[in-house]
């Protein structure tokens, strides 16, 4: 059994992170459990009236209803982020924590040639009202089939939350710290395997190991794992994102690990790692076809194979765990298939924004899609949320008989580009 040293005051502000993210309405666990899929998006269901108009009518953001009231007319407070003030017409909360809508037409401004339309309308669909970003891409090819939100996508990043334990845990395993089966003493008679701080997302989990191995190891393999660079070949609205120089001030190096402070991450770096992660370790340039020409003449490119091919067995049945009985309940919902996925809730200070992340992959019959689902907005926003849009998409996929169509998958390598 592992015992790591403790941090009383690390301890604390993840203790304090936690219960934010816990108690925030979006963050509440789904009342039902029936495995049945509804006839259409649940997420879409549980959104207000007027965000459905103000998708209906192109109006981006006009319905955010940031400023609940209750029923004797004064503002409520949400748990650790301040008295939400007047609502304004352009989606967030004057005087608020957050500058983006939570409902907003998300295809404004979208490039769909070259997509792959019928995976396209199956994201739509699933994201609903949503304001945020959808990813999805052939893990076997590295090719991107559709971005929902193109421009919230190529932005320069936000902080990952609880999606980057998906790099802690690997980079722990790869040096031994922790393995698949071993149980993890962290306070008093808790004890986690790391399938349960996966599934759960436990934050002491990933802040000890983080503590153990340190920033210059971890930015190591935050680096080797595609942090802080472009994901992309050629997509020339990609931004790099950002990988701290040192420790994050807030928090240090345990914070960083566990809710990924200080770290700029984008939809398309999760998307090409989680892929990396579901073909075995080839890390693949993620690429874009804009024409039909791009598309006849795509070939897949290797950027570099990740040594992560022993901890995968070890990693993937927390990433199952997460949608069978964890933080992303709501994908193993909605998919017909199993689903492997990480969800992520923070607010990223910088912005200012409260995020919902999910980065996941399923495998159907014999085809593997990676798709990553990023949220922006107010207190409707979590990554479990997030994960039941992604589940949603599968389901959607599925139903399409999209992974039965007879589409020849590439070869998994054929050249590495010199660049």
């Amino acid at each position: 059994m592992t015992r790591l040293p403790l941090n009383p005051r690390l301890l604390f502000l993840i203790f304090a992170f936690t219960v934010c993210a816990t108690f925030a309405p979006g963050a509440t666990k789904p009342t039902k459990r029936s495995k049945k899929v509804p006839s259409r998006s649940a997420v879409e269901k549980a959104a207000p009236k007027k965000a459905k108009t103000a998708r209906q009518t192109g109006k981006s953001g006009a319905s955010e209803l940031a400023s609940p009231v209750s029923k004797s007319g004064k503002r409520r407070r949400t748990i650790g982020r301040g008295l939400l003030t007047k609502a304004s017409t352009t989606g967030f909360v004057a005087g608020g924590p957050w500058l983006a809508p939570t409902f907003a037409d998300s295809t404004t401004g979208d490039n769909v040639d070259g997509e792959d339309l019928n995976v396209r309308r199956a994201a739509v669909e699933a994201l609903g009202a949503f304001n945020g970003s959808v990813v999805v891409a052939d893990t076997e090819t590295g090719r991107i089939l559709s971005i929902i939100n193109q421009k919230l996508a190529f932005q320069t990043g936000f902080q990952p939350c609880s999606t980057i334990k998906i790099v802690t845990a690997l980079a722990g395993l790869n040096e031994g710290v922790i393995d698949g089966t071993s149980q993890m003493r962290l306070y008093g008679r808790n004890t986690l395997t790391l399938t349960t701080a996966l599934a759960r997302s436990n934050n002491p989990y990933f802040a000890n190991i983080g503590v153990q191995l340190g920033y210059d190891k971890i930015a190591q393999y935050a680096r080797m794992y595609g942090l802080g660079e472009k994901a992309g070949f050629n997509i020339v609205e990609e931004q790099p994102g950002v990988l701290p120089d040192g420790p994050p001030k807030f928090g240090g190096v345990g914070m960083m690990t566990s809710f990924g402070e200080g770290i700029k991450l984008t939809p398309l770096q999760l998307t090409a790692l989680v892929s990396a992660v579901a073909n075995g370790g080839t890390l693949y340039y993620l690429q874009y076809p804009r024409t039909q020409a791009d598309s006849d003449q795509f070939a897949p490119m290797i950027k570099r194979r990740l040594p992560i091919q022993q901890a995968i067995p070890d990693l993937t049945p927390g990433l199952l765990g997460a949608t069978e009985f964890g933080t992303a309940r709501r994908a193993g919902y909605a998919a017909t298939e199993p689903v492997f996925g990480k969800t992520g809730t923070c607010t990223d200070r910088d912005t200012p924004t409260h995020l919902g992340w999910f980065g996941s992959f399923a495998q159907v019959g014999g085809r593997r899609l990676a798709v990553v689902v990023l949220l922006t907005g107010g207190h409707h926003v979590s990554g479990p949320v997030a994960s039941g849009i992604a589940g949603q998409i599968y389901h959607n996929l599925t139903q399409g008989n999209f992974f039965t169509s007879t589409q020849q998958v590439a070869p998994v390598a054929l050249f590495t580009p010199a660049l």
